[in-house]
């Protein structure tokens, strides 16, 4: 048997068990140790808000259809941020290169499920770094989407940046920013966070309720604004910010995972009259201009080695780990009380 999360409806959690599947050909089978749980994309699934689960994306056309919903509850096996230890190789794949063997440990994709059967061609390359803690490779996924949005800021050495949003993603983002040469405002809503964008090499904190952001931005950069801003709260008041907060062309990257209209972004407001560049960030693929070097499989990998060498710290980052029995509470910590949680983590 294997124990697997689902939301049975919004705001509904239960752990089911369900029978171990056969492993078919050209799979690996992973038994779970970590599985870490997404504070954006994944709580718009446990809140009933996200899009599929009224809509259809048409991956032809790039488009949502009304009239009948992608997903529907219970919605099974969430979540993107996996780690474990390979148990059972398929047999016709034993002298096969670069897959992973019985008993090593690997991350990836499979779902908040005590065991995952994988594609091996997907598992290729996702052994851990030597000598990395296990709980790290649960970042590879988040990791990935900071690295993203920073690609997609296109920063230069000495530049002004502001991040929006201090979660998790949006402190990786600031360490990253940092890393790549950047003067980095951190803006956050909660002071808790901000102090931990502190830590992770933050130059400015800014608290989005108290401190008039763009104002001060400003003030700080001799009158320009800063040269790009990451937004990754998924806010649109956020988002408005951050584009009142950039120099005239400066680029504004939208990470955040934004639900319903856009209540408090004004468009014909300082977007349009400083001519400012207004981008996509999203983990589906990276920065056209990179595509030729760059993929997600890359920008996971990279990641996870930048923590290996100690340029990024992700162990700061959890602030718990939960047994998957406990998994309804997880959510409701995330949901209700964000203050007090940054990355939970799901023990099987």
């Amino acid at each position: 048997m294997e124990r697997v999360v689902q939301f049975t409806g919004p705001r509904a959690v239960e752990v089911a068990e369900q029978e171990s599947a056969p492993l078919p050909p050209g799979h690996l089978r992973v038994r779970t140790r970590y599985s870490g749980i997404s504070a954006g994309t994944e709580l718009t699934a446990y809140r009933g808000t996200n899009p599929y689960l009224t809509r259809t994306w048409d991956p032809e056309a790039r488009l949502f259809r009304e009239g009948a919903a992608g997903i529907a509850y219970p919605v099974t096996g969430w979540g993107y941020s996996e780690v474990g230890e390979v148990t059972e190789v398929s047999p016709e794949l034993a002298d096969t290169p670069g897959i992973p063997r019985a008993g090593d440990l690997v991350w990836g994709i499979w779902g908040h499920r005590s065991e995952g059967i994988v594609p091996a061609e997907r598992m290729a390359g996702h052994t851990l770094p030597d000598g990395l803690d296990p709980l790290a490779g649960a970042f590879a996924r988040v990791g990935a989407i900071a690295y993203n949005a920073v690609l997609g800021a296109d920063i230069h050495l000495g530049e002004d940046i502001a991040v929006f949003g201090q979660g998790v993603i949006g402190l990786l983002a600031t360490r990253l920013a940092r890393l790549n040469g950047a003067r980095v405002t951190a803006v956050d809503a909660l002071d808790v966070r901000l102090e931990h964008a502190r830590s992770h090499g933050a130059d400015q904190l800014l608290n989005a309720r108290t401190d008039s952001v763009a104002e001060r931005i400003r003030e700080t950069t001799d009158g320009r604004g800063a040269d790009a801003a990451i937004e990754i709260s998924g806010a649109y008041p956020a988002l408005h910010q951050a584009l009142r907060s950039v120099a005239v062309g400066g680029r504004v990257v939208a990470s955040g995972f934004y639900q319903g209209d856009g209540a408090g972004l004004r468009l014909g407001d300082e977007f349009h009259h400083n001519r400012a560049q207004l981008v996509c960030s999203q983990i589906g693929g990276v920065p056209q201009a990179l595509s030729g070097r760059w993929t997600v499989e890359r920008l996971q990998r990279t990641f996870l080695r930048l923590v290996a060498e100690g340029r990024v710290d992700v162990a700061s980052l959890v602030s718990h780990v939960v047994p998957v029995a406990d998994a309804a509470n997880a959510y409701v910590l995330l949901d209700e009380r964000p203050q007090d949680a940054l990355q939970v983590v799901l023990e099987f």
